[in-house]
């Protein structure tokens, strides 16, 4: 009996899934550090003298692209208003664009996020960008977009790594 029971627990021991392996994402030129939550993320644009931020993959462009800018706004600008600032100036000239609605969000760093629609060489494509509040002058902007059905998908991978994000 005690030999089954033993071996029923080793078998269920092995079928159990793994968890997908984080890896936290630093360079020396930035000044944050992120997790990535799956292997899948790619780094395709490292900061260098010419570029001063990363860019990142899920899989393929179209999945999951990821881009960071620091944003340095007037003392007292809230994420919230940068968000709607963006929307204003930029994201509301995109082809298709239909706006989204924005929520406040909490992790290492606090602040809102937005989500909206548009349509690139005639596919449904979401936007989500999340603005992380550092102090009274810096805010982070952390830009997902992709294939309307595939970002969505991935939307536990973008907050975790929304969450996770730290300055040094």
């Amino acid at each position: 009996m005690r030999r089954i029971l033993a071996f029923t627990l080793v078998l269920f021991g092995l079928m159990a899934p793994v968890a997908p392996a984080q890896q936290l994402y630093t360079h020396d030129k930035v000044d944050y550090s992120f997790e990535l939550p799956s292997a899948t993320w790619k780094s395709i644009m490292e900061p260098d003298a010419a570029h001063d931020h990363p860019e990142f993959v899920y899989g393929d462009r179209l999945d999951g692209y990821l881009t960071i800018r620091k944003e340095i706004v007037d003392a007292g600008t809230t994420p919230g208003e940068l968000a709607a600032r963006d929307q204003d100036l930029r994201l509301r000239y995109l082809p298709g664009f239909v706006e989204g609605k924005q929520e406040s969000f909490n992790g290492r760093l606090d602040g809102v996020t937005m989500s909206y629609e548009f349509v690139r060489t005639g596919k449904p494509m979401l936007g989500r960008t999340y603005y992380l509040q550092v102090d009274n002058r810096t805010i982070y902007a952390l830009r997902f977009t992709g294939l309307r059905d595939k970002l969505s998908r991935i939307r536990n991978q973008t907050d975790l790594i929304a969450r996770t994000f730290k300055i040094k």
